[in-house]
Parts: structure tokens; sequence; C-alpha cells
């Protein structure tokens, strides 16, 4: 049977002990909150108090953004006002890599909507490399208006890429200056790895050759910087401050654009280059280079198709001729070995020697020739630079020894740059012992010394040598640094200031030694048997000059080899320096001509188109016969031109 149980004890409630359970449980979740209050008031006050000026920082650099201002290039004109160097406005894209995400595909994304050439990417790269991370990088230089509208478009898929309006350099006058002005290009590893952590690491371009590059500094102006607030989108809303950049100052050059148009187009379809100088301050007032190139090619980064294409050329485009393309002078030596002989005491202007069509050194039975197998007959200082006697030459290097050349032809400003403000020129050479055993490890002979007597054997000017030892002597002996730059500016309003420059240097003591030469270069022209007598005919001014051919072959006994006959790369340069008019000289000039075959024939005409053009700019009208053809002008009809008159020169 089962047991009834009796109803279960009620428990009874203590409310002391639940209040004191309660009080406690209150006074822990109490000092819980105590704590985090401390905590988080703590952290309140180290972000609002202790790291205020960190955090401020860094919120107004998400909010405020540094932007350089890159300057207004300096603009470049001729002496006449005429723009060489222009900017003109366009749109880049950049790129900042750490605010891009993943670069590769942003570039890809980006290769979506705008063109971009796998020389842009080498470059970009390239350039990316050697840039911190928190600077824009260039990717594509010249964007069209369709690009831009893109861009904009999606401009919130691209963190980090911007679209930059900026000023580009162009050269309204394409390659005729492309050897003289020069060209800007892009800024790459080796320019930005130069730069180092200066302002200038802002730059998209920089000066790469030519004037360009000599006044880099001036051209280029000083980087200024803007603040600007933008929103999370990277959107500029407002420029807060700015520190405004300093345009670059503006150049104006000795040049003078029609003279220039002139030189160039006298060579026709030869190479070869001519510096026409104003003898009186040494300005350079055309200086060509054949063939040219075009330097727009270069501003934005040249293709490798483009670029392939010039240096594969064999007539080297790119080869500045008058600064690097030292030759063998040939006979335009002449009128300074005259001088030397003069001014050393070995020789008086009277003096005569005969010249019989060969030159011996005692004991040796090989001869040294004269342009003409019978000789030129007893010939004085003037006739020897008229007529072009080797004779007189020969015999006066061996006098005069090659250590007295030497010093002569040093300062006369051989063998040494001029000076020009352009970087990178060539020195040539002065034949001397001492050149030769360290270049060939060979001793020098007196022949060597009979050859350097008439400009040949080891002896390299360049064109701008040439130029201005030819202004040297239109000028009396006085000369004058050779310059391109003549005026700067510092704004469009302010006035031009002149370049300062050295003053000349006389190379000569005697004044009438330097005339003595002068009257033989105008005989050269002028004289009845002068070699350059045909470019006379039909000038209205008295022109002095000399001719000159650099052998590129040996006539090895044939002595009425013409050069014309030869193939192309046999041939001899042809070579003519000059200055008009010859009793006031405003201009002096030196032409080179490759592969031209005499200098009477080839070179003078050019320099006469020239000196023409410069003369009937600057003085009355001219009358008379000009030359019409590059190469050939007419003979007066009792005049001949003998065959063998400069082969040997």
């Amino acid at each position: 049977m089962a047991m009834m149980r009796g109803p279960r004890r009620q428990q009874m409630k203590n409310p002391h002990v639940e209040a004191d359970q309660f009080q406690r449980r209150a006074a822990i979740g109490f000092l819980g909150i105590a704590v985090a209050m401390m905590g988080l008031s703590f952290g309140y006050f180290r972000l609002q108090v202790l790291q205020h000026e960190e955090f401020q920082t860094r919120s107004e650099a998400n909010r405020i953004k540094p932007r350089p201002i890159v300057p207004a290039r300096g603009l470049i004109f001729d002496r006449n006002g005429k723009l060489l160097a222009d900017n003109v406005p366009a749109y880049r894209l950049e790129i900042v890599p750490e605010q891009a995400g993943n670069l590769e595909q942003t570039l890809a994304a980006l290769g979506q909507l705008v063109s971009i050439s796998s020389d842009e990417l080498e470059q970009f790269n390239a350039a990316r490399r050697v840039t911190r991370g928190f600077r824009p990088v260039s990717l594509k230089l010249r964007l069209s208006e369709e690009e831009r509208d893109r861009l904009a478009v999606n401009r919130y898929r691209f963190p980090g890429v911007d679209v930059v309006p900026y000023l580009t350099r162009r050269y309204p006058y394409g390659n005729l200056f492309a050897h003289v002005v020069g060209y800007v290009g892009r800024v790459d590893a080796g320019d930005l790895e130069a730069m180092g952590d200066s302002k200038d690491t802002a730059l998209t371009h920089v000066g790469k050759s030519g004037l360009e590059k000599s006044y880099e500094t001036a051209l280029r102006g000083e980087i200024g910087y803007e603040n600007v607030e933008q929103n999370v989108e990277g959107r500029v809303l407002r420029v807060i401050n700015r520190d405004p950049a300093k345009p670059g100052a503006d150049l104006q050059l000795s040049i003078d654009v029609d003279l220039q148009r002139v030189a160039m187009e006298a060579f026709g379809e030869l190479d070869g280059a001519a510096v026409a100088v104003d003898p009186r301050n040494g300005e350079v007032l055309a200086m060509v280079s054949l063939p040219m190139f075009d330097p727009n090619l270069f501003v934005n980064g040249i293709s490798h198709v483009d670029y392939n294409m010039l240096t594969e050329d064999l007539s080297r485009p790119l080869f500045d001729r008058n600064l690097h393309g030292a030759t063998v002078p040939g006979s335009t030596v002449k009128p300074f070995m005259g001088l030397a002989g003069l001014e050393s005491g070995m020789r008086r202007p009277e003096d005569k020697i005969l010249s019989t069509g060969e030159f011996h050194l005692p004991g040796v039975k090989r001869g040294f020739r004269d342009a003409h197998a019978g000789g030129h007959g007893w010939v004085d200082l003037r006739e020897s630079i008229a007529q072009s006697v080797n004779t007189y030459y020969y015999k006066l290097a061996v006098d005069m020894g090659i250590q007295r050349v030497d010093e002569y032809m040093d300062r006369y400003g051989f063998g040494r740059p001029t000076g020009i403000d352009l970087i990178g020129e060539s020195p040539g050479v002065i034949p001397s012992p001492a050149w030769k055993r360290k270049r060939f490890k060979q001793e020098w002979f007196l022949g060597d010394t009979v050859n350097s007597g008439i400009g040949q054997g080891y002896w390299l000017i360049t064109p701008m040598q040439l130029a201005q030892g030819t202004a040297t002597l239109a000028d009396g002996g006085l000369r004058q640094q050779l310059h391109l730059a003549r005026a700067m500016r510092h704004g469009f309003q302010e006035s031009w200031q002149p370049l300062p420059q050295p003053a000349g240097v006389r190379i000569a003591n005697n004044a009438s030694n330097v005339r003595a030469v002068q009257e033989g270069m105008e005989g050269a022209v002028n004289g009845p048997h002068g070699t350059a007598r045909a470019i006379a005919v039909g000038a209205p001014y008295l022109i002095a000059g000399k001719t000159g051919t650099a052998q590129r072959v040996s006539r090895k006994g044939n002595i009425s080899l013409s050069p014309h006959s030869l193939p192309l790369n046999q041939r001899h340069q042809a070579l003519f320096i000059a200055y008009a008019p010859a009793d006031n000289p405003t201009i002096a000039v030196a032409v080179v001509v490759e592969h031209g075959g005499f200098g009477a024939s080839t070179a003078a005409p050019i320099a006469r188109k020239i000196m023409d053009a410069w003369l009937i700019k600057h003085t009355t009208p001219m009358s008379g016969v000009l030359p019409e053809t590059q190469g050939k002008t007419p003979l007066p009809p009792d005049a001949t031109l003998d065959p063998d008159e400069e082969p040997a020169q």
C-alpha cells in the first residue's frame, strides 16, 4: 500500500540577503562601468590631448593634399623675335602607385579607356622603379579630348589616377633648329636618380640636348606648391593656400631664322655643316648640320620605330657635325700657318719660296706634291694663300718645327673647345709627337710635320673651330667668344637683359701680319689665280676666303684624279672659309661638305649664298649675278679652273 506524502515545506524569502546580493552585483557593475568610462576617457584624452597633433595631421592629410605646381618653361626666340621653342596646353595621365591598389589591374582597366603603347608602359615602369610610391608618375603625356571624357566618366573607378593639365614643348620650325635649340624629353630614370629627393622630381620634362640642355636651370624655372582640399573620391574641392611657381626665363638667340633656312637649302641634297658668325662680337648667326631630324618626335617619348630609323640612317641625322664632326681641315689651315710663320719670325710677308711641283726632304726620294704638276714658281705669303701653294707650307712647317707649330695653333684656338654655350663640344686634334705616341704608340717623323703644314695627316678640326678662327682673322686677330644666347628675360613684361660675354683675346702681336694674311685670303677669291675666284662673279662686295679639300684617298701618281670620279664614300671632304665684306666684315662663314670633292666647286658656292642672304638683308639691294644652283657658279668668260687646282690641298 502506497504511503501518502505530506505537503512540501515552503522556503521563506530573505529580503535582507537579496538586497545585499543586489548591492554587490550593482557595485561590481558600476565599478566595471566606471573602469570602462575611465578607459574611454583616457582614450579620448590620449586622442584629443596627448596625440592631438599626430592625428590632426593624419586627418588633414586625408582631406588636404599638397600638389606641386610645375612652372611654364621659358620660351626661346631668334634675334628678330621669332618663336623657336613654344609651350602648348596638353593633358597627361598620372598615377600615384601607393594609392592605385593593384597596379596591374589598374593599368589593364585604363588600357580599355585610353590608348597606352608598349613604349609608354616601359617608360612608366622604369620611372616608377626609381620614384617613391607617394609621388605621381606619368603614364601618358598626351590625352585626346575623347580620352579625357572617358576618364572623367570613370573617375570613381580609379583611386590614385588623375588627369593633369600642363604645358608641353613644341618646336614650330621642326628640324631647322634640331641641333641648335635641341629638345626636351620626358624625365627618365637617370634624371630622377640625379634629382634625388629635390622638388624637381615633379618635373615631367627636362632638356636633353642643345640649348634646352645647356640652359636647363634657367629655362625650367622654380616649382611651386599648393594645398588643395579633396573629398573621399579624391576630387579637388578648393585650393587652401598656394606658393606660386616661378616661370622659366626666356632666351633670345643670335640666330637668324631666315639665314638658317638659306644655309640649310644651300646644301641641296648634300650632307655637311655650316656656321656663320658675326666676327665683331662672336654671335652665331646660322648653324646647320645636315641631315637634320624633327625634335618634336622626342618631346613625349620617341617610339622605337622612329628612333631606329634615325639611328640606322647611315647619314647620322642625330650627329651634330658642327659640335662633334671633327674633320681634316686641308688647306683651310694655311692662313693660320702663314700667320704663325710671320708671328714666329720665321717668315716675312715678302719672303718667296720656289714651288717646282714637288717638295723633298733631304735624303728622301718620295716627294710631297703641289696642286700643279709644274709648280707655282716663286711665291710669297699672299700668293701662297691665294693659289694654295703646298710647297710654301711644307717648308714653313719644317723650318718652324712641330713643337712651335703646335704652340701657335693652340694660341689660335685649335685643339680645344671654342667654349660655345652647347654641351659636349669636341676639342679636335692638333697633331704632335706626344699625341701620336699616346694614340698610336708610334714615333713622330719629319714627314708628319710636312703633312701637318697643309692641314693633312692627323689634324682634326670642327666647323665651329674653323668659324671662330675665320672670324678672328676677319676681326684683325681678335678672337671673340662664340655664343648662341644673346639675352635673357625673367617674365614677358620684363626687358631683355644682354648676357655678359668675356672680353676678346688677341692672337697676334703685329697687326700688319694679320693684314698680310687677309690680303692673301682676298686674293684667293678676287685674284687672277685665286682658287675660289669663281664665287666672286657678280658679288657687289669684297670677299676674303680660303678653299680646302680633306683627302680621303691618295692620288698614287695620278695627279689629275678628280674626286667627283670616285665613289661617294671615297670622295674628299670639301671645305671653305670666308668673311665679307672684306674691308668691313660683318659675317664669317665656315662650310664643310661631306663627300663634296673640291672646296672651290662645292663648299664655296654654299658660303656665297649664305653671305648673300645676310648682306642683302642688312645692306642696300644687291645687283649682279648670284649663284643660282647649288654646287656650281659660272666662271667669267676668260677664266678656267684647272682640275688639279685643289686635289693636293
